[in-house]
């Protein structure tokens, strides 16, 4: 078992990055070298901006690339509670928003010829309770009233169709979700932006943002530094950099993920006949998909804990055993992979993006960062050049998590808490 994403493994190396020295000005510059930032970078390089990414690490290397390979639309949220706190109009547009986003990554994937295996094979919602059904089936009337007019509700009786398993007790099909090989379409992407004239520099940490005028910074770098026009931060859950604003704000949450073997086409035919992505209704859930190669990408937050070698080694045991529980006819199927990675959570589960002390941000997806990073990155390209209509989560209020200054000490203790609520609802 390699302790590495298996999207990270299995695609082409990046080999556009910028070897030159970070020195002198230019147009925009962009921290984080994730799918926000590079799709920022692309959208910004092709309007005639001269654009540097600057990322600490290797592109894609964190949340990006160490994902569960969907692409799904949807929100975190139930539509009708998010609904009742913001009302019809500004659930619906956010709701929609992420329908955008899977359109936004369709086309680039097309525009760009990036081989990623992106297909729309649709999203099942599986109830892990009996009781969770009917709340699904509640919901579903006014999803398919609003925003999912096709949403196709699966009852329990039916679930061999869709799932094989008899774990779940009912769920909800979202035809427009999609799925993709995740470190071939980073890779592409990068790729896309580099080719179209940005500067994307790896291994190259900002350690310092100095504003000189109005949204102009100086921006220090472990390679150099340079001058900005404009700097956009894309640093998702990164525990790196001057950004403390942005960390008191952010829950930096584990997410673990195991990817067998291939399986014989028999057998994931039996498992999952749809080959759509799944997730589960319970607070501590969990997600899985099957790859073009038949592997079952099976992920968690197994463990309230940050994602080390260790630590993924025992989160890969827990997810190992749970799918074991769902699937018992794979107790003979080897492990290849198992890694970990950082969610940057907000308290109300819903991503932030805007401007601050002339600094723009875009980050906070909470677990459905996949289409609306790369969404947000071109949304930020058009808001960083004067649409401020192209921000779909402007005005809301963003205060700082209570008691959060530095790691997350409250970790185990917010785990805890929704494994009692997932034993007692």
């Amino acid at each position: 078992m390699k302790l590495e994403p298996y999207w990270l493994a299995t695609a082409p190396g990046f080999t556009a990055g910028s070897t030159a020295s970070i020195a002198g000005k230019v147009d925009v510059a962009i921290v984080g070298g994730g799918f926000t930032g590079l799709s920022a970078a692309l959208a910004l390089a092709k309007s005639g901006a001269s654009v540097a990414v600057l990322e600490a690490g290797r592109v894609i290397g964190e949340a990006s690339g160490r994902n569960g390979g969907h692409c799904n639309n949807g929100l975190a949220h139930d539509l009708g509670s998010l609904a009742a706190s913001l009302g019809e109009e500004r659930a619906v547009a956010l709701y929609r928003a992420f329908d955008s986003a899977v359109d936004t990554v369709e086309a680039l994937v097309a525009h760009e010829v990036i081989d990623c295996d992106f297909i729309r094979t649709g999203k099942i919602k599986l109830a892990a309770k009996p009781e969770h059904f009917a709340k699904l089936e509640k919901s579903a009337a006014l999803l398919q009233r609003t925003v999912e007019p096709n949403l196709i509700v699966v009852p329990p009786q039916q679930m061999r169709r869709e799932i094989g398993s008899d774990g779940f007790f009912g769920g909800l099909v979202y035809p427009r979700s999609a799925h993709m090989h995740m470190g071939r379409f980073g890779v592409g992407l990068a790729e896309a932006a580099a080719r179209n004239g940005a500067a994307i520099h790896e291994n190259a940490a900002v350690t310092g943002l100095e504003r000189l005028n109005g949204q102009a910074h100086r921006v220090v770098t472990s390679r150099g530094t340079l001058e900005a026009g404009q700097v956009l931060l894309a640093t998702g859950a990164s525990r790196r950099g001057p950004f403390a604003w942005l960390r008191r704000r952010i829950v930096p949450v584990g997410s673990f993920i195991i990817a067998t073997e291939p399986l014989s086409p028999e057998r994931a035919a039996a498992i999952m006949p749809t080959r759509r992505t799944a997730t589960t209704t319970k607070n501590i859930g969990n997600y899985f998909r099957l790859t073009p190669d038949n592997r079952l990408i099976f992920g968690g937050r197994a463990r309230f804990a940050l994602s080390s070698p260790a630590s993924d080694a025992k989160s890969g045991a827990i997810l190992r055993a749970r799918m074991l529980e769902l699937f018992p006819e794979l107790a003979d199927t080897r492990i290849d992979y198992c890694w970990g990675g950082l969610v940057d959570m907000t308290v109300d589960r819903l991503p932030r993006a805007g401007e601050r002390d002339g600094v723009f941000h875009a980050l906070g997806y909470s677990g459905h960062g996949t289409q609306m990073s790369v969404h947000m990155g071109q949304a930020m390209a058009s808001v960083m050049g004067g649409d401020a209509r192209a921000n779909p989560f402007a005005g809301l209020d963003w205060p700082a998590v209570p008691g959060h200054f530095g790691p997350p000490w409250f970790l185990p203790f917010v785990g805890a808490y929704y494994r009692y609520q997932d034993w007692r609802h």
